[in-house]
């Protein structure tokens, strides 16, 4: 997940900026879902997956290779071959997959908000930064896939999910 900084000059922070979910991330996540699914530990073919969460093959394919490098997906060339999850589901969190296909939950121009510095009356701007990556990790590290293939969310993220304002596209 990249922050995308914000363009608008608006003070409010409720318009300040906008997270952007990359198309990698999000078919990353539903074919780690779909394995969870319709896996059970045996091999699944990429062409299954691409059918059932309607994610082009050529892309999907490339998404897989970096599941398998990030050792989230094991794979088996061949007749009976496919892809399966490398552990149990309820050990791979949201946090694990997009940090597979992405990189770091979030940067600021590429790098750690850590590593960030800013001069004068910009100098807070770095915690607002490493508040917003450590909010993300406290949904996306706690969402696992079995949650997800079950079609069930920690009470947090429920919570966080049912409130109107979430629903909000300010």
């Amino acid at each position: 997940m990249r922050l995308r900084l914000p363009r608008s000059r608006s003070r409010s922070f409720r318009h300040n900026g906008r997270m952007r979910v990359s198309a990698k991330a999000d078919y990353a996540l539903r074919a780690m879902i779909e394995l969870a699914v319709i896996g059970g530990g045996t091999p699944v073919k990429g062409e299954r997956i691409a059918q059932a969460q309607e994610i082009p093959l050529k892309f999907l394919e490339n998404i897989l290779g970096d599941l398998r490098h990030a050792g989230l997906v094991r794979s088996q060339r061949g007749v009976d071959g496919g892809y399966w999850l490398a552990r149990p589901a309820d050990e791979i969190t949201v946090a694990d997959v997009v940090r597979g296909v992405e990189g770091p939950i979030a940067n600021v121009r590429g790098i750690g908000p850590e590593q960030v510095e800013y001069a004068g009356s910009a100098e807070r701007l770095r915690d607002v930064w490493i508040a917003v990556r450590a909010n993300l990790r406290a949904v996306l590290e706690r969402v696992t896939i079995a949650d997800l293939a079950r079609g069930e969310l920690p009470l947090s993220v429920e919570e966080l999910a049912s409130n109107p304002d979430a629903w909000q596209p300010h």
